[in-house]
């Protein structure tokens, strides 16, 4: 046998050995974590709010789609949850229903926001989200922080529609940007009534009962505030859409698994 295949061929069976004993794989992906068995999809609890679940789309202050939001839906601890199915009922027979924005909020979404909060050169949505607020001021202002009430599982973003309510059109992006503090019939469209501001509205405007949102607009406010708290949600002072349920089931603990069906063990 020449020298050269013999001495390929004994380079050859150490690295067959060593691919018998260490078969090259794929890297595999880090397991997800599973939401605890409280966790449900408020579909699943209350099928006739409806969910426009904004940071699953590039409609929301960064401009992209949010880390960690794998489908457009809502998760909540099962006490939340039946709090609004109870909130809903109540609207319903007044012809309005619940619209939420936002649930459940993984920790790598909260990063997200911060990541972006920290990229000053990205300004895309500015125009609609903070066109009055500088965006270095954003963690010293309170609009950004590196832990949300969101992601203990019962906190949610939301707004009431009257009914017949049709579906909000997709935003499209670079389409024009206009003031989420501007009149209703110039803002985004939204299948919402009128509460003053937009959803996630950087603004003092959007402080629940600052005093220049009168008549019609704050009677919204009021009407949603009114029916949350009598079931045990508190409003945070400063965004008209954000209520939190008490006594929260985890009030300590910030989860991370993504919003998908896939999390729930149900």
């Amino acid at each position: 046998m020449p020298r050269l295949a013999v001495a390929l061929r004994a380079l050859a069976l150490p690295v067959a050995a060593l691919l018998v004993v260490a078969p090259y794989t794929p890297a595999q992906a880090k397991a997800e974590p599973k939401a605890p068995k409280e966790f449900v999809a408020l579909r699943d609890v209350d099928p006739t709010i409806r969910q426009e679940i904004r940071y699953f789309t590039p409609h929301n202050f960064t401009g992209d789609p949010v880390d960690g939001y794998r489908r457009p839906m809502c998760i909540l601890t099962r006490p939340a949850a039946e709090a609004l199915h109870r909130a809903q009922r109540q609207l319903l027979r007044r012809g309005y229903t619940l619209k939420v924005y936002d649930c459940y909020r993984p920790q790598r979404a909260v990063n997200d926001f911060v990541e972006w909060a920290k990229d000053l050169d990205d300004q895309r949505m500015k125009g609609e989200f903070y066109p009055e607020v500088d965006k270095t001021r954003l963690f010293e202002d309170g609009y950004i922080a590196e832990k949300s009430g969101h992601s203990r599982g019962s906190t949610v973003d939301l707004t009431i529609a009257r009914l017949p309510a049709l579906p909000t059109r997709p935003y499209v992006p670079g389409e024009k940007l206009v003031p989420c503090y501007a009149a209703k019939k110039d803002r985004f469209p939204d299948n919402s009534v009128d509460m003053g501001t937009g959803y996630d509205c950087f603004d003092t405007l959007s402080h629940t009962l600052d005093p220049r949102i009168k008549g019609v607009q704050r009677a919204n406010r009021l009407l949603l505030k009114g029916t949350l708290e009598k079931l045990g949600f508190v409003n945070l002072a400063e965004e008209w859409w954000h209520y939190t349920f008490k006594p929260e089931l985890f009030p300590d603990t910030y989860f991370d698994f993504p919003v998908a069906r896939r999390s729930l063990s149900g």
